[in-house]
């Protein structure tokens, strides 16, 4: 898996997990879908994503994207 993809499956299970927790739990984690949505913007506009150098800390190989 490349660094692009663990990026979006990470965003992607982010997003999904604050709205069950939105609905479940309390309308506040629906902040953290805004704090994704945000930091996804930011990314591809500067090219720089934390999630990014965190997994290519952890050995994966950068895609095109992150590189």
């Amino acid at each position: 898996m490349s660094v692009d993809r663990a990026v979006m499956l990470f965003a992607g299970f982010m997003v999904l997990l604050s709205l069950a927790l939105g609905i479940y739990a309390s309308p506040y984690w629906l902040w953290l879908t805004a704090f994704v949505g945000v930091n996804l913007m930011q990314a591809s506009v500067t090219g720089f994503c934390p999630a990014a150098i965190v997994f290519k800390m952890l050995g994966l190989k950068p895609g095109v994207a992150f590189s």
